[in-house]
C-alpha cells in the first residue's frame, strides 16, 4: 500500500479559454492535516472539485490508498470515502440533524426506521464528543454546531478524507477554540483532513503540511514546522511583501458624519460618535456586539427608534437605503453573495447597478457606456475576469469583493461603510483592498470599517470604537490601539 492516502498526479483542467489547473501533483499522507492555500483564483477549489467528483480532469490520474480512483460524481466520491464540507453548508434547515446526516440513506427496508436512524446519528456525534438532540431541526443550531453536523455527515460515509473549505470563516473565536479539538480528534483516528483557509494563523496552529497554489500550479510544499509566515505569503503572491498592511499617511480633516444617541430595539443603545474626512474609523467587537446593526442603521437598512444623524453639520433623515445613497453613503455588506451582488448577472451589470442614470439615455441603457465603466473599474481594481460579461458566480471571492467595491466607487459616495471587507479572501487581494482604502481616504472619502480580524482593524484604523452588547464601550487612539485593550473592553 502507498504511504499516501491520496495522490493527484499531473492534474490539468482546461475550461474554454482558461487553464484552471496546470499539471498539478499533490500527495497527502494518511492522518495528516494538510493545508491547501493560495490566492483567490489560484486553483484550490477547482482541484478539490476534481477530487470530490464535481469536475473530471482534462488529464491526470487520481489514486486512493495506492489504487486508481475514477469518480462518477459527488455521491460516488462520498461512497469511496472522500467528503467535502463547503463554506456554504449543504444542510436543509427545516430537517432534523439525523435527517440531514442520512439524507437519502435513511435506515430501514420498506419503511424508515427512525429509531435506528436517530440512534446512528447520535452515535456519530458521540464519536466526536458531542451530545446534540438529533431530532431537532438543524436550523435551530449555531453555525459552529451545524459545522459539526457536516463533519458527522462526512463520517457517516466512512470518510477517509475530509476536505474543509474555509471552515472557520463564520465562527467566533470561542467557537474556533471548540472546533479545533474536533479536527485533532479526526486526525488521531487516522482520518485525513485537507484544510483550505485564508487565515494563516490557523495553518500554523493546526496543520502538519502546507501546499501553496498560484495561477493554477502547485508552487511550493513544506512541513509547517519548516516554513514561516513570510515565506508562505511570498509563495502565494509570487513576490516579497514587506508588510501585510500598507502604511496610513492621511491626516483626517473636518467632521463629515455625526451620530447622536442612536438606539434601536435591544440591539443598539445610545450610540454616539463622529467620522472625519479622510479617516478610517474602525469598529471592533465580538459577534453579536451590534456592529452590523449599527452599520445598517446608518445606511438606512433598518429604522431607528431614537437618535439623529448629521452629515456636514446638517441633520438628515435616513429611513431607507435609497435615502442612504442619496446622502452619499454606501455599504459593502458582510455577506457579499446574499446582499452585495447579483450573482447571475454580469460584472458590468453589478458595477453599474447603483447608478443607472449615469449609463442610460432616457429609459434606454447605453451598452457602450456601461462597458466603458466596467472596463475602467476592472483595470483600476485589477479584477481578474475573462470578460466584463462574465457572471459573478464564476469569479473568485476576492474578485467578487472588488466588484462590490467598484459599484460604490462608481456611485462616488463620500462615506463608505465596509462590513468585514476582506472576509474569505486571500492575503494578496487583502493588500490590494487595504491600498484602495488608503487611496480613497487620500481622495477625501471617509470609511467606517467593521472587522473581526483584530490585526486588520488595528493596523488600518485611525481610531477604533469597541462595541459590546449594543453599546460603545470605549474609543482607542494611537498607542492605545492594542489587542489587549480591545479585549479588556469586550469582556465584562
Amino acid at each position: 500500500m502507498s504511504e499516501y492516502v491520496l495522490e493527484m498526479k499531473e492534474i490539468t483542467k482546461i475550461f474554454p479559454g482558461v487553464i484552471a489547473l496546470d499539471n498539478v501533483s499533490l500527495q497527502v499522507t494518511k492522518g495528516a492535516i494538510h493545508a491547501l492555500i493560495g490566492e483567490n483564483g489560484a486553483g484550490k477549489s477547482t482541484l478539490m472539485k476534481v477530487l470530490n467528483g464535481v469536475y473530471t480532469a482534462t488529464s491526470g490520474e487520481l489514486f486512493l490508498e495506492g489504487q486508481p480512483l475514477i469518480l462518477h460524481g459527488v455521491r460516488d466520491a462520498q461512497e469511496k470515502g472522500i467528503s467535502t464540507i463547503f463554506q456554504e453548508f449543504n444542510l436543509i434547515n427545516t430537517l432534523s440533524v439525523a435527517e440531514n446526516i442520512f439524507l437519502g440513506r435513511y435506515q430501514g427496508k420498506k419503511t424508515i426506521d427512525w429509531k435506528k436512524t436517530n440512534k446512528d446519528a447520535h452515535n456519530l456525534l458521540s464519536s466526536l464528543g458531542l451530545d446534540f438532540d438529533v431530532t431537532k431541526p438543524v436550523g435551530r443550531f449555531s453555525t459552529a454546531e451545524r459545522q459539526l453536523v457536516e463533519i458527522a455527515k462526512a463520517l457517516s460515509y466512512q470518510a477517509k478524507i475530509i476536505v474543509m473549505d474555509e471552515p472557520t470563516s463564520s465562527l467566533t473565536k470561542k467557537e474556533i477554540e471548540l472546533f479545533f479539538p474536533i479536527i485533532q480528534k479526526l486526525k488521531d483516528e487516522g482520518i485525513t483532513v485537507i484544510y483550505i483557509s485564508h487565515k494563516l494563523d490557523e495553518i500554523f496552529q493546526i496543520c502538519d503540511v502546507v501546499s501553496v497554489m498560484r495561477d493554477g500550479k502547485l508552487v511550493g510544499e513544506s512541513p509547517v514546522s519548516e516554513i514561516n509566515r513570510e515565506q508562505v505569503i511570498e509563495l502565494m503572491v509570487g513576490r516579497t511583501m514587506e508588510a501585510e498592511f500598507p502604511p496610513r499617511t492621511v491626516t483626517p480633516g473636518e467632521k463629515v458624519l455625526e451620530v447622536k444617541h442612536l438606539s434601536r430595539g435591544t440591539t443598539l443603545s445610545d450610540i454616539s460618535f463622529d467620522l472625519h474626512k479622510g479617516e478610517i474609523l474602525g469598529i471592533a467587537g465580538l459577534v453579536g456586539a451590534g456592529r452590523t446593526e449599527l452599520a445598517e442603521a446608518i445606511f438606512g437598512a433598518d429604522p431607528l427608534d431614537k437618535g439623529s444623524i448629521e452629515i456636514y453639520g446638517k441633520p438628515v433623515s435616513i429611513r431607507s437605503t435609497k435615502e442612504g445613497k442619496r446622502n452619499s453613503i454606501g455599504m459593502v455588506t458582510e455577506d457579499r453573495k446574499a446582499t452585495g451582488l447579483v450573482l447571475d448577472m454580469s460584472v458590468t451589470k453589478n458595477i453599474t447597478i447603483t447608478k443607472l442614470d449615469a449609463v442610460k439615455k432616457g429609459v434606454v441603457l447605453r451598452k457602450q457606456k456601461e462597458a466603458a465603466v466596467a472596463d475602467e473599474y476592472v483595470e483600476k481594481l485589477n479584477i481578474k475576469t475573462p470578460s466584463i460579461n462574465q457572471t459573478l458566480y464564476n469569479l473568485s471571492g476576492g474578485n467578487q469583493q472588488k466588484v462590490v467595491l467598484s459599484k460604490w466607487l462608481f456611485s462616488n459616495v463620500e462615506i463608505l461603510i465596509l462590513d468585514e471587507p476582506t472576509r474569505g479572501i486571500d492575503v494578496g487581494a487583502k493588500y490590494e483592498i487595504y491600498s484602495l482604502m488608503n487611496t480613497l481616504t487620500e481622495q477625501g472619502k471617509s470609511i467606517i470599517m467593521i472587522s473581526s480580524e483584530l490585526p486588520e482593524v488595528l493596523s488600518m484604523s485611525d481610531r477604533l470604537l469597541v462595541m459590546h452588547k449594543g453599546e460603545i464601550k470605549g474609543e482607542l487612539r494611537d498607542g492605545q490601539m492594542t489587542a489587549d485593550n480591545v479585549m479588556q473592553l469586550v469582556i465584562e
